[in-house]
Formats: C-alpha cells, sequence, structure tokens
C-alpha cells in the first residue's frame, strides 16, 4: 500500500533536547588521586551491562488492559525515554514477576512483545538486554534529524555524496526544472547511537543552496535551509515500502532483501517554489510513521 499526504510545517512547542556533539567542549574529569595505589578496577569492555532493579514499575489489576500489555508498554516508554539505555538489562523474569506480583507467563508474555518489536534481545549467559529504541515518527513537515534529537536518540550524519550532478527526470519534474538541470545532490547515512537509521538522498536547486560537507555533518537539512533564510512552508509526500537492494542492506546493516520503509518529498517554501526533493530509506526494523485520522463531517 502507498500512501499520499500534504501537510504544513510542524511548530515544536518545546526545546528539543540538546546532546554533546562531535565538537563538544566537555571534558570528562579523570580524577586525580595521591596517596596509597588501590587496585585497578575492571575494564570498561569486561564491566557487566547495566542492571535497572530500581525501574519504577508498576500495573493496574482493575484495568480492563492485560497486565503483560501494561508492563510492555511501560518497558518500551522507559527504553524510548532513555531511562533503558541500549545495552541495559532489565533482569530476569523470576525478579521482574516477584516486585510485580505477576505469574512469570504474564512477564514473559511482555519481554518477548518487546523483542518482537526488536526493543529487547534475549541473550544467553546475559539476560534480556534492550537493544535501542524504535523511531516512532509523526507525519509532519520536520527533519529526520530534529525529531530524533527531541526524541533524546543523539543523531549523527555520515555524508556520501555532496557534489553538482544533473537531475534525473523525476527529480527535475519534482522541482520545476529542465532535465539534467544540474542540481546539489546530497547523500546521506543517519544514525543514531552509531547505528544506521535511515540513507537520505535530497536534491536541491544550485542558486538555492549548496551545503558545505561539514554543516550537512553538524545538523539536519531542514535546519540549515532555515539558517540560510529559507522558509519552509508546506510538502507533498507518498509513503511506500520495498526490499532492500544489497548496497542498501549493507549501508544500512540489514539483511539482504530486507524490509524497508521508503518516502518521497517535494519541499516548498512561503512562495511556492519547489525547494528541496528527497527520497528517503528507513529500517523497518526500527522506524514507523505515525498517522492521526479524523472522522470527516
Amino acid at each position: 500500500m502507498i500512501l499520499t499526504c500534504r501537510y504544513a510545517p510542524y511548530v515544536p512547542q518545546r526545546e528539543p533536547p540538546h546532546a554533546p556533539g562531535p565538537g563538544s567542549d566537555h571534558v570528562p574529569d579523570n580524577g586525580s588521586v595521591t596517596g596509597p595505589k588501590q587496585a585497578p578496577g575492571p575494564r570498561a569492555d569486561d564491566r557487566p551491562p547495566p542492571r535497572h532493579r530500581d525501574l519504577r514499575l508498576a500495573v493496574d489489576r482493575a484495568s480492563p488492559v492485560p497486565l503483560y500489555f501494561q508492563l510492555a508498554r511501560q518497558l518500551e516508554a522507559a527504553i524510548e525515554s532513555g531511562t533503558l539505555a541500549p545495552g541495559s538489562l532489565l533482569g530476569n523474569e523470576i525478579e521482574l514477576a516477584a516486585r510485580l506480583g505477576l505469574s512469570r507467563p504474564t512477564v514473559r508474555q511482555a519481554i518477548q512483545s518487546l523483542v518482537d518489536k526488536g526493543l529487547l534481545v534475549r541473550r544467553r549467559g546475559v539476560g534480556t538486554q534492550v537493544v535501542h529504541s524504535h523511531v516512532a515518527r509523526p507525519l509532519e513537515l520536520s527533519s529526520l534529524y530534529d525529531d530524533l534529537l527531541a526524541a533524546g536518540q543523539h543523531p549523527s550524519t555520515r555524508v556520501l555524496q555532496n557534489a553538482r550532478g544533473p537531475a534525473p527526470a523525476a527529480v527535475a519534474a519534482a522541482l520545476g526544472l529542465p532535465e539534467s538541470c544540474q542540481v546539489a545532490v546530497v547523500h546521506r547515512l543517519r544514525l543514531t547511537h552509531g547505528e544506521p537509521m535511515a540513507y537520505l538522498c535530497n536534491y536541491l536547486p544550485c542558486d538555492l543552496l549548496e551545503p558545505a560537507t561539514p554543516e550537512l555533518e553538524a545538523t539536519g537539512l531542514y535546519a540549515l535551509m532555515r539558517h540560510h533564510g529559507i522558509t519552509l512552508h508546506s510538502a507533498e509526500q507518498t509513503v511506500g515500502a520495498r526490499a532492500a537492494t544489497a548496497e542498501e542492506s549493507r549501508l544500512l546493516a540489514e539483511p539482504a532483501g530486507a524490509a524497508l520503509l521508503t518516502m518521497q518529498r517535494t519541499t516548498y517554501d512561503d512562495r511556492g517554489r519547489a525547494i528541496e526533493f528527497g527520497s528517503h530509506l528507513y529500517r523497518a526494523s526500527r522506524y514507523t510513521f505515525e498517522f492521526r485520522l479524523l472522522v470527516r463531517a
């Protein structure tokens, strides 16, 4: 199924949390110590993953919502908020069942539902471990970089291509340019927690903006466009799905032929000019689009 939608810009209601980037001035305090030397502690690689026995969980037995689902939603919320960071251990089913007064099958069902979503993994000899949060993105005119930053996901960017090139026919048509006209071609890999999330291909008219690679590595494309005085007004977007090619699987660290979400978007400024065409691929195992549907009166 392919869904096509039109929408206007999203105005955030709060300032997204700032994540220190590669150029941050923060320097860790190594704590110089005088006096008798202490035995060296375990190396970082040897330390066991952190456990979260102090995680606040509760279930409402009077609620019609199944107990396993209540527990699963609370654990999922803790993962998405960063309370349960990637690599954290949940503890075993016996511990959770005893803390909440639930049966082991109920706890097992809750955990399995998050394993099926790709948020948790069972590791022999280690336990149940948080993999990473699943990004759920509302369909609004915002950039993936800003959405990930607001969700506390610490995004980073790897620029794969940034050069002029002839516009393919579909791109030229979307931007209202002559076929084979020169455009700025930007291919990027968006990562979160060091793991690839999306492969982004964007095309911009050369007389509008030709971003520098360091700029693209430091922030999102829409933030960069706003910085250069470009006003984003609206966009047309098509969402679909297909299997990954061998190269796409390699870039996104997915198995060959894995399902990918696709998105094509044409963005317009406040004068109605097409200012950007994007063709993006997202890992379906890590990413979803959210829709809000209303009954038309």
